[in-house]
């Protein structure tokens, strides 16, 4: 799935993002592909889920597939 980053902490490497069906979604550092450095407000992403858990966990981050 795709979304926008809404939000970034440069420290803590973790933030939010909306995916294009308006749902929020916390992501972790740990959860940041290898790639990615450092995201921008507005930046579309790649991001994967478990979306049994709830609420839904973010697996992934990527800029690029």
């Amino acid at each position: 799935m795709q979304g926008t980053v809404a939000s970034f902490d440069l420290g803590t490497r973790s933030g939010h993002v909306l995916t294009d069906d308006g749902v929020r979604l916390d992501f972790a550092a740990s959860s940041l592909a290898d790639h990615v450095r450092h995201l921008r407000v507005g930046q579309r992403v790649f991001v994967d889920l478990v979306r049994d858990a709830e609420p839904p966990t973010v697996t992934s981050i990527a800029l690029w597939r």
